[in-house]
């Protein structure tokens, strides 16, 4: 971390920070990745229904969005560099409880704990990634944000290669992911302490320039729930594919776990590299323009996606995944800039409405499928992304050229 030179305060973009947060965001949700894929496990291992595998999966995405936006408001009053690799400690001491907890109810208290560090880590993360930016905002929001989604993205394989085949207790590799991003983190922290530092003495602060130009707080308001409502759609719908498709695998195509769990990692995979490319072409094409075409373009598909024979289901999942979250990235700049003083609160709100959105997904379809069955349950979920078609009314933005730097 010797190269991390303290110059995104002058508007130069820090490459290495970049990169780092990034990689560590991609360990955090790595940990986090763990809890969907150990459900075949939990299901044979432990006898646990649909339905308290998805209070499990409640309690992890619950916690982290409830807290989020919290942390978030406290570090825009108060930065707090060093609550990073605090977070990633509270991430490594669930990942223990997970991988030895003899019943239910330890696991939950370990998922609990694991989603409070989810919970600090995510808003200062953002910051972060914020401050070491310069002018290539969207350029570090996708990468900060890609790396999570490489990270869920491994859930899969995760599962089909190391919690499948070695059970419950193999989570306990992830115990050393957690102490590698606690390292990292610690050097990140000491780089934004300087950051913070310097700021105040040159009393310099960068200046979020809003593509949406002067709204109202009436229009502020209304275009904050659209946003929260496509955000709803989107997570709800992606948690569903993530969490619970694999049983759909099963029953209807008869499919082995390890098998399903290759076809859950194309969904998750191509949806990593959807938002990566989300952010660039939201700043090419328009932010509100690229919302649209996440949600619009793959209804129909998310409409056939239950009936298709298995041949068809791997390229509908690759395709639905990597536009679906086009949006991912934009949704977060787009409720940064219409909010531009509550950066670390707007970036909290999003990403954390994701995880309680996820969170009420995983206890809804967990109680769908206990009571209706697989296939039923994968049909209502289909028409979920109808919802997004809200963002119609959003308001439009215009093109921005670099932030200038107020001395």
């Amino acid at each position: 971390m010797a190269t991390m030179k303290e110059t995104s305060i002058l508007g130069n973009p820090v490459y290495p920070i970049m990169f780092a947060i990034g990689g560590c965001h991609l360990l955090n949700d790595t940990l986090q990745a763990v809890i969907p894929a150990l459900f075949p496990v939990l299901e044979q291992e432990k006898g646990l229904t649909f339905t308290q595998l998805g209070y499990i999966a409640f309690a992890l995405n619950m916690v982290a969005s409830v807290l989020q936006p919290v942390v978030g408001f406290i570090s825009d009053k108060k930065p707090m560099p060093f609550a990073l690799p605090t977070g990633m400690i509270f991430s490594l001491i669930g990942m223990a409880g997970i991988a030895f907890a003899p019943n239910y109810w330890t696991l939950l208290v370990a998922v609990i704990i694991l989603g409070l560090g989810s919970a600090v880590f995510h808003p200062e993360g953002s910051r972060v990634s914020y401050m070491a930016a310069g002018s290539k905002r969207g350029l570090s929001q996708s990468i900060y944000q890609v790396g999570g989604n490489s990270g869920q993205a491994l859930a899969p394989l995760i599962g089909a290669y190391i919690l499948v085949p070695y059970g419950q207790k193999s989570a306990a590799f992830f115990i050393i992911v957690a102490a590698i991003g606690f390292i990292i983190l610690m050097k990140i922290s000491t780089w934004y302490k300087k950051q913070l530092e310097q700021e105040q003495t040159t009393k310099r602060k960068k200046v979020l320039l809003s593509s949406l130009g002067n709204l109202t707080k009436k229009q502020v308001g209304t275009a904050l729930t659209l946003i929260f409502v496509i955000i709803f759609a989107r997570s709800f719908y992606v948690t569903s594919i993530t969490s619970f498709f694999i049983f759909h695998l099963m029953e209807k195509y008869d499919l082995q776990s390890e098998r399903g769990f290759l076809y859950i990692f194309l969904f998750m995979a191509f949806g990593a590299l959807g938002t990566l490319f989300g952010g660039p072409m939201a700043d090419r094409f328009g932010r509100k323009n690229i919302i649209m075409l996440s949600l619009a373009v793959p209804l129909p598909f998310c409409l056939i996606l239950p009936y298709v024979p298995l041949w068809a289901v791997v390229i509908l999942l690759m395709f639905i995944g990597f536009v679906i979250m086009l949006s991912f990235t934009v949704t977060v700049v787009y409720a940064q800039e219409l909010v531009p003083s509550k950066i670390g609160t707007m970036a909290g709100l999003t990403v954390g409405l994701s995880f309680g959105m996820g969170a009420v997904g995983a206890v809804v379809v967990g109680i769908f499928m206990d009571h209706l069955g697989i296939l039923p349950t994968m049909i209502i979920i289909s028409l979920l992304p109808i919802l997004g078609l809200v963002g119609l009314a959003l308001p439009r933005d215009q093109k921005l050229t670099a932030a200038p730097n107020n001395g």
